[in-house]
């Protein structure tokens, strides 16, 4: 068996590396409770705002916090510009806020609005096609 090295104030250090790291993940926790995520979760209910559907720790993951000014930088510490929003919702949301503004929402979109008319020309096709 190996021997555990003492390590002042009676500890071992197996305990003093096992303190440590539990020091650690309360900083880490503590640090994550301050993210804008955390506080919202802390002070709506587990519900979308939008379907209602309701959430517990198994699917939390689904649950996201929208900015309603699309301004990820404003977040006051009571909430005011957070909602909670199923995956699906927030993806909704943001992109009717992109249609809103007249872009595609495509990956690589410039912002621009669609130019191109796939049945622009179909009436010279179809009168083409019946000659």
């Amino acid at each position: 068996m190996a021997n555990p090295q003492k390590v002042g104030a009676g500890g071992t250090a197996s305990t003093v590396k096992l303190d440590q790291i539990v020091a650690d993940a309360r900083r880490a926790s503590e640090k994550r409770d301050q993210g804008y995520r955390e506080q919202a979760l802390k002070i709506y209910p587990w519900v979308c705002g939008r379907c209602a559907r309701s959430f517990t720790n198994a699917n939390l993951r689904e649950l996201t916090v929208h900015h309603r000014d699309h301004n990820h930088d404003n977040n006051p510490p009571n909430g005011s510009n957070w909602e909670l929003l199923c995956l699906y919702c927030h993806d909704n949301e943001h992109q009717r806020q992109l249609e809103a503004t007249g872009g595609v929402g495509d990956i690589g979109d410039k912002g621009g609005n669609a130019t191109h008319s796939p049945f622009a020309n179909l009436k010279a096709l179809l009168k083409k096609s019946d000659t």
